[in-house]
């Protein structure tokens, strides 16, 4: 008998995800405003974040400190 993978698993909501970066859910909505975010994925009215695409995101984030 084959297991029932959950659909959404790979999935954040906008809560979990403000709670892993230590911001204010609002803070991930000023970033989408400002195009400067993580990629979503809306479900009608529900934010989620992919977390392969929010790694791929916070890679991008990463430079050099300024010496």
């Amino acid at each position: 008998m084959s297991e029932i993978v959950p659909l959404l698993r790979e999935f954040l909501t906008k809560e979990q995800l403000a709670a892993e970066l230590g911001r204010n859910p609002r803070t991930l909505d000023r970033w989408d405003a400002l195009g400067t975010g993580p990629p979503l994925t809306l479900v009608g009215r529900k934010v989620l974040y992919r977390q392969t695409s929010v790694r791929k995101w916070l890679a991008a984030q990463e430079r050099s400190s300024a010496a």
